[in-house]
This record gives C-alpha cells, sequence and structure tokens, in this order.
C-alpha cells in the first residue's frame, strides 16, 4: 500500500517541429546568402598593336631574407629607385612571393613602392 501512486509516464519528445525550423533556418540562409566567384579572372582585352609598343613586366622575387628584382639583389630601401628606370612610367612590376613570405614582409615591400608612377601586381 506503499506506492498508491502510478510512476509517471515519460512524454515523448516530437521531433517534427525540430525538423520543420531547421529547414526553415537552411532554406532563409540558402535564399539571403550571396556566392561569390573566387575562382574568376578579370580579363582585360589588349589594344591593336599593344604588344609591340609596351616593355616587358619588371620581376620582383620576394623570399623571408632576400628581394631580387629580376634576379638581382636590391637592397629594400633602394626598390623603388632601382624599379623606376626599368618600370618606366606606366610599366608592369610583377611581385612573385617565395615560400614563407609572411604578409608583413610583403606590406613593406607595398609600402616602399607606395606613390610609384608603374602598375604593381602580386602574383599568388
Amino acid at each position: 500500500m506503499a506506492d498508491l501512486v502510478p510512476p509517471r509516464r515519460r512524454s515523448t519528445l516530437s521531433l517534427t517541429s525540430l525538423i520543420d525550423v531547421i529547414f526553415l533556418l537552411l532554406l532563409f540562409f540558402m535564399l539571403t546568402s550571396t556566392f561569390t566567384r573566387l575562382g574568376e579572372l578579370d580579363l582585360t582585352p589588349g589594344a591593336p598593336g599593344g604588344a609591340q609598343g609596351q616593355a616587358a613586366p619588371v620581376f620582383v622575387q620576394l623570399s623571408p631574407g632576400d628581394l631580387r628584382v629580376n634576379a638581382h639583389a636590391v637592397a629594400l630601401d633602394g626598390l623603388a629607385g632601382h624599379l623606376a628606370p626599368l618600370a618606366g612610367e606606366g610599366g608592369m612590376v610583377l611581385i612573385a612571393l617565395g615560400e614563407g613570405v609572411d604578409a608583413q614582409r610583403l606590406v613593406d615591400v607595398l609600402a616602399a613602392l607606395r606613390g610609384a608612377p608603374f602598375q604593381i601586381r602580386v602574383l599568388p
């Protein structure tokens, strides 16, 4: 007679409403997000006869302890002065990053070339 109260029956948890909410959230985020194209390349058409008149680009090889312009070692503080006669007005300078180059090293090189009269492209 000690147990006159029947044991409580556990209520079952319905997952239907949880699945509905997750589906609605998934649908919301899929419809409101924008997808970027990471592999997209900007291709600009060349001007007629532009290949003959343009000078060859100047290659800068950047490594953690060395800086080379067209395979010749150059100091960082003299980089802009060394590139000016090579690239000329409106020329192209391509910076190739070596293995192990950190972001600060690249920022230092770009800061040294700030205000240069030539175009600068960093190669991946």
